[in-house]
């Protein structure tokens, strides 16, 4: 059985003569406890690249102390990971298929392997406050780390370090300040490695790539939302060397994508939430990136790919677009007056929810436990280590993303011109078309946005509103679908089909409006584009 458990904790070195000071009347603290010593042994697994490690995960299996067991540790934000533990049972060479669950994203088709061993002797004095009630605990430990060979026949490297760690348990964030004070004083020094294996196997981790653009976790800049369809900001305001030519600013693009993607396949692995959502948007992203900079990018190793990444997003697109059309005419229904609402039409939106959600959830399960899904991210990483870049990646980098948001914009006028002649249903799918064009032009922006300046994070902005308007339009298509079905299966057993049809009414005006709204817009799209092709 899997248990969880929230880890916020901060790390400290400390040398020999480091003496631990009395933390008695620091915070709350009103005395520390009688320690405890423990020894543990602890064995990490990994990829030989570490793209465990190099995700911030962390996979061992480790003997001694009261929580021995297989820990898998994952980001959590500033100063937390989450800890999933399983009991050690009977496998000790090769890691059960429950633990590596949650990180097969990470993973690929790779096996993980021993990659590190640490012995370590610990000494944990527990925190108290005034009721015996421990509020931290205090390790004192001596660390014996061993990274093992990573080519046959290489000796193991072994590292002898002392160090300092301060778990909260029932305590606060101003009491790890407080602590951190107090030691610091006493002479330990805040680790700059996040963990213990990270700093047996630091010489083998590579720096990591980021994208103009990106934020430091190598996802997009920014996380503001509308809803929960609203996509993540991308790239405007990070800066990026207009010397540097255009392959490396297009594979540092890939890199933040691909890291943005492993992070979302993480959260749905482990149910957080929004996680498929952000999935299908880094495959998106993905998709845009090599189709924009296909002069960048021998277009027959990554044309396949394209359509890898365009899979992933079908298998994934019932799931979410279901869950979101649902909880937008659940919330509709509410809104409206008790006699307008004829028969138990909450009830069957409700039970509708459950059902797709349950099916949607099998759906995402078997795409991300999919060979195809896993070979796919073994060939992302693998571009990625060996991009199959043409002779126009050596070019300067700002005018061969100018040239892209160029192409985009002409690639999204084509998709107006043809919205603009269709008529009735034609046109809800000429402006889906739109829509996507948009997207592919704010997500070239957002790779130029670090080159480009403020032309590019206008546009990037313009485009957002652009897929503001359409994803509405889009919305209400599945909406309208769904008050279609569940007002034929209502009359079908003899209720009131009238407020189905009601929706129906009110989603087709959201339309209208949504769509009067981008044809409003789109005006000054032409200028947008052409002012961040010029910044070139």
């Amino acid at each position: 059985m899997t248990t969880e458990h929230l880890e916020i904790e901060r790390k400290f070195e400390a040398e020999e003569s480091f003496a631990l000071p009395d933390l008695a009347g620091v915070g709350e603290v009103a005395s520390m406890g009688e320690p405890q010593t423990h020894e543990l042994e602890a064995t990490y697994y990994d990829t030989a690249d570490l793209r465990l490690l190099r995700s911030r995960v962390t996979l061992r299996r480790r003997t001694g102390g009261p929580d021995a067991g297989w820990h898998v540790k994952l980001p959590a934000g500033a100063g937390a990971r989450r800890e999933l533990h399983q009991p050690l049972g009977r496998a000790s060479r090769t890691v059960p298929k429950a633990v590596l669950a949650p990180v097969l994203g990470q993973l690929g088709t790779a096996a993980p392997a021993p990659v590190a061993t640490l012995s370590t002797r610990r000494v944990v004095h527990p925190l108290l406050d005034g009721e015996g009630r421990v509020l931290a605990e205090v390790a004192e430990d001596v660390v014996h780390g061993t990274a093992l060979a990573a080519v046959p026949g290489e000796p193991a490297t072994v590292t002898i370090w002392r160090e300092v760690e301060v778990e909260l348990v029932d305590g606060d964030a101003a009491l790890l300040d407080a602590v951190t004070e107090r030691l610091v004083d006493a002479g330990a020094r805040v680790s700059a490695s996040p963990s213990k294996v990270g700093r047996v196997l630091d010489g083998r981790l590579p720096a990591p790539a980021t994208a103009p653009g990106a934020g430091a976790d190598g996802g997009p800049a920014g996380n503001g939302k509308k809803g929960k369809r609203r996509e993540k900001k991308g790239g405007a305001g990070a800066k990026a060397d207009p010397a540097s030519g255009a392959g490396a600013v297009v594979v540092a693009a890939l890199a933040g994508q691909l890291t943005a993607l492993r992070a979302a396949d993480l959260a749905v692995r482990t149910g957080q939430e929004d996680g498929v959502h952000d999935v299908r948007v880094a495959c998106r992203r993905l998709r845009s990136i090599l189709a924009a900079f296909r002069p960048v990018l021998d277009r027959e190793q990554t044309d396949p790919l394209r359509e890898e990444l365009r899979w992933v997003g079908e298998q994934l697109s019932g799931a979410r677009d279901g869950e979101v059309a649902l909880a937008h005419l659940r919330a509709l229904v509410a809104e409206q007056p008790p006699e307008l609402v004829l028969g138990p039409v909450a009830a069957r939106l409700q039970q509708t929810a459950v059902s797709d959600h349950e099916a949607g959830a099998r759906a995402v399960t078997r795409a991300l436990a999919d060979r195809r899904y896993l070979r796919l991210l073994d060939a992302l990483d693998a571009l990625l280590a060996d991009p199959p870049l043409t002779a126009a990646a050596g070019d300067p980098a700002p005018a061969v993303v100018a040239d892209a948001v160029r192409r985009a914009g002409r690639r999204l006028r084509r998709a107006v011109a043809a919205a603009q002649a269709a008529e009735g249903e034609e046109r809800e799918h000429a402006l889906h078309a739109v829509r996507k064009a948009a997207k592919r032009v704010r997500y070239t922006a957002e790779v130029a946005a670090g080159l480009l300046g403020t032309p590019a994070e206008d546009l990037v902005a313009d485009m957002q509103r652009v897929q503001d308007a359409l994803g509405t339009v889009q919305d209400t298509v599945i909406t309208r679908a769904y008050c279609t079905r569940l007002g034929l299966l209502a009359f079908a057993a003899g209720e009131n089909a009238w407020s189905f049809g009601r929706l129906h009414g009110l989603e087709e005006a959201r339309a209208a409006r949504a769509t009067d709204a981008f044809w409003a817009l789109e005006p000054s799209l032409r200028k947008a584009v052409r002012a961040a092709s010029r910044a070139g």
